[in-house]
């Protein structure tokens, strides 16, 4: 099954790719790999959420962040693709690092980040499986309250 089967069997369609914010391309081919640069959650060019992620008034909380995670994937996986001719090219995830905006006192950016690792090995199966980092960070670009990268393999 392609990826383009396997998005259309759950119901994904890929989100447009975000433009670049600042001086940076949104992914980079190189051999056999492509590297995407921090994908925000942008929905249609604009972040659904902003602020830190926590527990109580005024924060994000982590079950949303989870949410915004599972988008900054979609929106690598269009980058990605979009930077290799076709989301086909793509053959698995090497390497995921996010970044989570968070209080000093949280510390679920393993599950949060779990949002992005879930949905990638939906659309990937066995090839999804991947070394990750999940960071806590005082801020993120646009007040986002998370950022994710991803390395993917490319045939």
């Amino acid at each position: 099954m392609t990826i383009s089967q396997r998005l259309a069997e759950l119901g994904i369609a890929l989100p447009e790719v975000v433009p670049p914010v600042a001086a940076y391309i949104p992914a980079k081919a190189h051999g056999d790999l492509v590297y995407t640069s921090g994908q925000l959650p942008m929905v249609q060019g604009a972040l659904p959420a902003t602020g830190k992620v926590g527990e109580g008034d005024g924060l994000v909380p982590a079950s949303d962040a989870k949410d915004y995670a599972r988008q900054c994937a979609l929106n690598a996986v269009a980058a990605a693709a979009a930077a290799v001719g076709g989301v086909d090219r793509l053959t698995g995830v090497l390497k995921v690092v996010g970044f989570v905006s968070s209080v000093p006192d949280f510390t679920g950016q393993p599950g949060v980040i779990n949002g992005a690792s879930d949905v990638l090995g939906e659309i990937f199966g066995d090839a999804g499986r991947h070394a990750r980092s999940a960071v806590g960070v005082p801020v993120l670009p646009l007040d986002s309250p998370v950022e994710v990268e991803v390395v993917f393999t490319v045939a």
